[in-house]
């Protein structure tokens, strides 16, 4: 996310972090850098000027070169104005109203409201315990109708059923009445989106949300899209008044544009951000956090969200005694770990949230995918229990059986061996004082050549 941002940023302001004396002509040099940075990353005009402008006085400014180490107070500028123009904090959803609690989804064509609305539901059910209802208002869009059921049948959520010949407006009627009979904390009502925005598509919307006064109005939008997204949401939000945006496909939002760009222009909160096709993956909008990545700071407080949430403690905790009491460290349990790390978004998801991920190769990340997880469970799953048990034992003609077994080359398998013994190492590193350190400094080691972990 934002890698092509955070790699500019990484550069410019490396040249800085160390200096013990920043002059005004430093300062102006890489104000300039970092403009052109942001003005690459699609960020709109308006916004980058506000931001230059606020940085620029700050960093001229006593807070600077007052400051024991200049270049970190400069960098610390930096981070709490990429923090101020995407929002300051998070924006929780406020559904507060009788129930149920409406959220409607507005949006253009193409720009994932149907998988952001069953994503929602279940965000809504597992994190905040409601009971949600969706229903589809679009009857203009091929299997539209269809598509909301299915994903809400697989989130467990309760489908309130629709057809294409009905009106906009008697679906949303009959879609509230049914979810005030059920009970239902929250309803979700997904809207028709166009290619474009246009005058028939706006006053329809507008008839629907004056008939269901939604408690929330999300505006929906494809975060590839750049400050055109922006622009959109701002078009929205004149006919709506929109309560705030979610941000969807932010996984491969390389330059970041749309969320700096939405709140300067929109005034409008980003809730929420969309983060692979999974139904699971949305993620609360922390502005702070996006900072912190975008600097190549990392996100540790949502990775351990993400532990503490995707972690299945009773194995982890079992794992723990197992090499605490120097039994060792085996392939199913190396296995085990990476069906643990698929379920907190693979490995490109954690390595998003590591610090120090800025100063890593691109190449070297583009290495670390979840082909590369899937391609060595798959080799785990080939070999017998005993193998796995003493991979010792696994050599010429094993090798071979078990590449054939998972579809690859031995190469592949002795890729596989040689990065399983150097979790092995580091697991052994947890049985002594100070073990955690050790091992977070052993990670370097899982890096594919041309990578490394930040010192510790």
């Amino acid at each position: 996310m934002f890698d092509n941002l955070s790699e500019r940023f990484n550069k410019v302001l490396k040249g800085l972090s160390g200096k013990g004396r920043i002059t005004d002509e430093n300062i102006q040099k890489t104000l300039r850098q970092v403009r052109m940075a942001l003005l690459e990353a699609d960020v709109a005009l308006p916004v980058v000027k506000d931001f230059i402008t606020k940085v620029k006085y700050r960093a001229l400014g006593k807070e600077v070169k007052s400051s024991l180490s200049p270049g970190q107070a400069f960098i610390k500028i930096v981070q709490s104005e990429l923090v101020a123009a995407m929002g300051a904090a998070n924006e929780s959803l406020d559904l507060k109203a009788q129930p149920p609690a409406i959220i409607l989804m507005a949006g253009l064509q193409g720009a994932g409201k149907t998988t952001s609305s069953a994503k929602l539901a279940k965000y809504l059910m597992e994190r905040e315990k409601k009971s949600v209802a969706l229903v589809s208002a679009d009857v203009y869009r091929p299997a539209a109708i269809e598509q909301l059921k299915m994903v809400t049948e697989e989130v467990g959520a309760t489908f309130i059923p629709s057809s294409a010949d009905q009106k906009p407006i008697d679906i949303v009627k009959a879609a509230i009445k049914q979810a005030k009979k059920d009970f239902s904390d929250v309803l979700i009502i997904d809207t028709a989106g166009r290619l474009a925005v246009d005058e028939e598509m706006m006053s329809e919307i507008k008839a629907i949300h004056k008939l269901a006064k939604p408690a929330e109005t999300l505006f929906v939008v494809d975060s590839m899209t750049g400050q055109d997204a922006a622009n959109t949401a701002k078009a929205f939000d004149e006919a709506l008044e929109l309560t705030g945006v979610i941000l969807t496909k932010a996984d491969g939002d390389a330059r970041g544009g749309a969320a700096l760009s939405i709140r300067h222009i929109t005034g409008k909160p980003i809730k929420f951000m969309g983060m692979g096709e999974k139904l699971d993956a949305l993620e609360p909008f922390h502005p702070e956090r996006i900072a912190s990545r975008i600097l190549g700071m990392g996100d540790v407080l949502s990775l351990i969200e993400d532990v503490e949430r995707n972690i299945d403690k009773k194995k982890a905790e079992k794992l723990a005694k197992k090499v605490m009491k120097g039994k060792g460290f085996d392939l199913e349990d190396f296995r085990e770990q990476l069906v643990q790390m698929k379920s907190m978004g693979g490995m490109a998801g954690m390595m998003d949230k590591l610090p120090g991920m800025g100063n890593v190769p691109q190449a070297a990340k583009d290495q670390m995918n979840d082909k590369m997880t899937n391609r060595m469970e798959a080799i785990i799953n080939s070999m017998t229990p005993k193998e796995k048990t003493f991979p010792e034992i696994i050599k010429g003609s094993r090798k071979r059986r078990i590449a054939s077994g998972a579809g690859t080359d031995i190469q592949e398998v002795n890729k596989m061996l040689k990065q399983f013994k150097q979790m092995q190492k580091m697991m052994k590193k947890l049985k002594g004082k100070g073990g955690m350190m050790k091992m977070m400094r052993g990670m370097k080691g899982m890096m594919p050549p041309g990578g490394g972990m930040p010192r510790m």
